[in-house]
């Protein structure tokens, strides 16, 4: 096989770039051609395709279709399912097998992997899918990609993956690039089927590395400040300072994470927040002690602690009560960074509550447009 070569020159900060810093600043004033319209963002949607306690795969695969389907009628943009792997409560590890099961039961709305870890798989196999799908559902389907396993380390093991797979991420990325756009890197090798549609490319990271990679590619930057907060607003700074127009991308183009618990009164939401969150925790500390079940009362009084409250940072950008609240701390969390695009994950435990979350939500921010 012939060699792939990319030259990416990454600017690293003091210490390991992957660190994030301890407090992210914001960012400096700039003119921002959608304030002067007061536009709002766009809004789309990740979901996680969770397995709630009680219910299989395929209840959360049904979920997933009612969720979209809710999206697709209240104005979103487009829903992602991010690959993970060993995990009981998330069932999207098959992304791109869920995502065209998605598009079979709705009509318009994107759909797309938010994201392909993309070390774990052959460049040319995630081309031949992804070309699949677009050929199937043509100008509906996005390719997010990051660099992450997706998984512990036992997991990484029994994927054939070694801990070196994400040094190649850079190359990787242009030697699917190449196949996605007809123009393979590697000499007699085609994806087959490739869609006549292109396949938008998307670099999903939580640090400066993928700001830099993605400035540099041109691509859109899509950072995951629903869990991982702590570099948001500089990697976003290192994304716009060093953007690189390309055939895909003119300008830069950013999406950033919140969560969202929408509900008709705030009383509501904040019951809705406080279940989902403590279900998180359970799940964090069991890993350790799988064989003990943790009162309610206990695992607040972990959230109270100096560990909990390190967790409990991670969803720092959660949007909670009625929809005019919502709408607001959207709006706000949107201008501090000068996003182009929300992407919100909605966690109310019962799928109920999750659809209206996304209608209200949805309905809120088009009545503001």
């Amino acid at each position: 096989m012939t060699e792939v070569v990319c030259e990416f020159q990454f600017t690293r900060p003091d210490g390991d770039e992957t660190t994030p810093p301890a407090v992210a600043q914001p960012l400096a004033p700039r003119p921002d051609r959608r304030k002067a319209a007061r536009m709002p963002p766009a809004l789309s949607i990740l979901d996680l395709a969770s397995i709630a306690p009680g219910q299989t795969a395929r209840d959360s695969f049904a979920n997933s279709v009612e969720i979209a389907r809710a999206a697709e009628r209240s104005g979103y943009r487009r829903v992602w399912y991010a690959e993970h792997h060993n995990m009981a409560s998330i069932a999207s590890s098959a992304t791109s097998v869920l995502i065209g099961h998605i598009a079979e039961h709705t009509e318009t709305i994107r759909l797309g992997a938010g994201g392909i870890m993309l070390p774990n798989h052959s460049p040319l196999v995630i081309a031949e899918q992804f070309g699949t799908l677009e050929t199937l559902f043509p100008g509906r389907i996005d390719l997010g990609l990051g660099r992450a396993p997706g998984s512990d380390q036992k997991t990484m093991r029994a994927m054939r993956r070694s801990p070196e797979s994400s040094d190649t991420f850079p190359q990787d990325v242009l030697e699917l690039q190449g196949y996605l756009s007809g123009n393979s890197r590697i000499p007699g090798v085609q994806a087959v089927p490739r869609a006549e549609g292109v396949v938008p490319l998307y670099i999903l990271g939580s640090s400066l590395f993928g700001a830099q990679l993605a400035a540099q590619l041109g691509l859109p930057y899509a950072f995951a400040s629903h869990f991982a907060p702590d570099a948001l607003h500089q990697a976003i700074r290192v994304y716009r300072d060093t953007f690189r127009p390309s055939e895909q991308l003119a300008e830069p183009y950013v999406m950033a994470a919140a969560n969202v618990f929408a509900a008709d009164t705030h009383d509501a939401a904040r019951e809705q927040k406080t279940i989902a969150y403590r279900a998180r925790t359970r799940a964090f500390i069991k890993r350790g002690a799988a064989d003990v079940d943790y009162t309610d009362d206990e695992i607040d009084a972990f959230l109270a602690s100096p560990n909990g409250a390190q967790l409990a940072s991670m969803t720092r950008y959660t949007a909670v009560g009625t929809p005019e609240e919502v709408h607001a701390y959207l709006a706000d969390f949107a201008e501090s960074i000068h996003a182009d695009e929300l992407i919100l994950a909605h966690h109310a435990h019962r799928i109920e509550d999750r659809v209206r979350s996304v209608e209200l939500t949805g309905t809120a921010v088009a009545a503001a447009a």
